[in-house]
C-alpha cells in the first residue's frame, strides 16, 4: 500500500503542510538528522587521521546515518500500515518528507521581498534558500537563484521522497531524506568533506537519478498546460544542456524549467567567496530574469506538482482495483 500512502502524505503536504508551531515545539525530522550528522562530523571526522581513515569514516558514519532514519520508519511503517486509520496516521507522519507547500512558501517570498522592498529585501529572502553569497547577486541574480532552487528543489524536497515513498514506503522515503540531508551537510568537495563526505555524495547522486529525470518530464508537461510556457523548448534544452551540468541530476529540472520559461539560468555562481563554473541551462534565454518569472515559475511548478499528485494517485487507484 506504498502507492496508498504516498498519494494520502502529497495530499497532505500539500495543504497543511508541517506547521510551524510544531517545529518550535519539536524540531522536524529533517533536523532530527541533521544533527546526528553534525554530531558524526565532530567526532568521526577529524583532520589529524589519514585521508583512507576519514573516508571510511565516512561511509560508516552513513550507515549510522540511515540505520537511525530507516529503523524507526520500519517500525511505524508495521505497526500502522495495517489499517485504513493507520495508514491514514502513517501518511500524516511521512507528508513531514515532503517539501511542497514549504518550498512554494520559500520561493514566492523572494518575489514577494522584490516586489515590495526592491534588491536588498530580495537578497535577503533568497538567502534563505540557496548557499550562494547574495551580495552578489543583483535583481537578475535573486530570481535566478529563486528558480533553479524551485527546480532543483522540486526534484529533492518533492518528487524523489515521493519516488522512493512509492518504492518502499515510509522506509525508502526516510533512507531517502538521511541519505540527502547527509549530502547537503558533508558532501561537500571541501578538504574537510571530500573524504568524510565522499560515501554521502555519491550515493545521493545515486538515489536522485531517476527523480530528476522524473521532475524534467514533469516540467516539459506541464508546460504543455501553462499558458505562456514553452514546452519544446525545455525538452530541447534538456537533451542539449542538461548533462553539462556540474551535478549528474539538477541539470535536468533546471533545463527543463530554463527552456519551459525561456530563461537561461544556472551558469558561473559564487559561494563562499569562490566562484563556481557551471554550464548555462537553457543557453540562449534571458537571464535578465525578474519577479515575474519567478512567479512564472512558481505556477509551471504548481502543475508540475498536481501532475506528480495524479499520477501517483491514477497508480494507487490501478493498484487498489487490482488488490487480491
Amino acid at each position: 500500500m506504498s502507492v496508498l500512502l504516498t498519494f494520502c502524505a502529497l495530499i497532505f503536504e500539500r495543504f497543511v503542510g508541517y506547521p510551524q508551531r510544531l517545529v518550535d515545539a519539536i524540531g522536524h525530522p529533517v533536523m532530527w538528522i541533521g544533527a546526528l550528522i553534525a554530531r558524526l562530523d565532530r567526532e568521526w571526522n577529524k583532520e589529524t587521521d589519514p585521508p583512507d581513515l576519514r573516508r571510511r569514516r565516512g561511509f560508516e558514519a552513513l550507515l549510522v546515518i540511515v540505520l537511525a532514519a530507516v529503523v524507526p520508519a520500519l517500525i511505524l511503517h508495521w505497526a500502522l500500515g495495517w489499517h485504513l486509520i493507520g495508514l491514514l496516521l502513517l501518511a500524516v507522519l511521512a507528508s513531514s518528507l515532503i517539501a511542497q507547500k514549504s518550498l512554494e512558501a520559500h520561493v514566492a517570498a523572494v518575489a514577494a521581498a522584490l516586489e515590495t522592498d526592491g534588491l536588498d529585501g530580495g537578497r535577503k529572502a533568497v538567502s534563505m534558500i540557496v548557499g550562494r553569497d547574495p551580495e552578489t547577486l543583483d535583481e537578475a541574480g535573486v530570481s535566478r537563484a529563486a528558480i533553479e532552487s524551485l527546480a532543483e528543489n522540486f526534484s529533492d524536497g518533492v518528487v524523489a521522497p515521493a519516488f522512493w515513498m512509492v518504492a518502499a514506503g515510509l522506509p525508502g522515503a526516510a533512507a531517502y531524506k538521511a541519505i540527502n540531508t547527509a549530502d547537503s551537510m558533508i558532501g561537500h568537495r571541501t578538504p574537510r568533506h571530500a573524504r568524510f563526505g565522499f560515501a554521502a555524495a555519491r550515493l545521493d547522486d545515486l538515489v536522485n537519478l531517476p527523480a530528476s529525470r522524473l521532475t524534467g518530464l514533469l516540467l516539459v508537461v506541464a508546460a504543455i498546460l501553462m499558458p505562456g510556457a514553452n514546452p519544446a523548448a525545455g525538452w530541447a534544452a534538456i537533451w542539449r544542456d542538461a548533462h553539462r551540468h556540474r551535478s549528474p541530476n539538477a541539470g535536468w529540472p533546471e533545463a527543463a524549467m530554463a527552456g519551459a520559461l525561456g530563461l537561461a539560468l544556472a551558469g558561473p555562481r559564487v559561494y563562499g567567496g569562490d566562484v563556481v563554473d557551471d554550464a548555462l541551462m537553457g543557453e540562449g534565454g534571458r537571464r535578465e530574469a525578474t519577479a515575474a518569472d519567478i512567479r512564472r515559475a512558481l505556477r509551471l511548478f504548481r502543475i508540475a506538482d498536481w501532475l506528480l499528485i495524479a499520477l501517483i494517485g491514477g497508480l494507487a487507484l490501478y493498484v487498489i482495483s487490482h488488490w487480491r
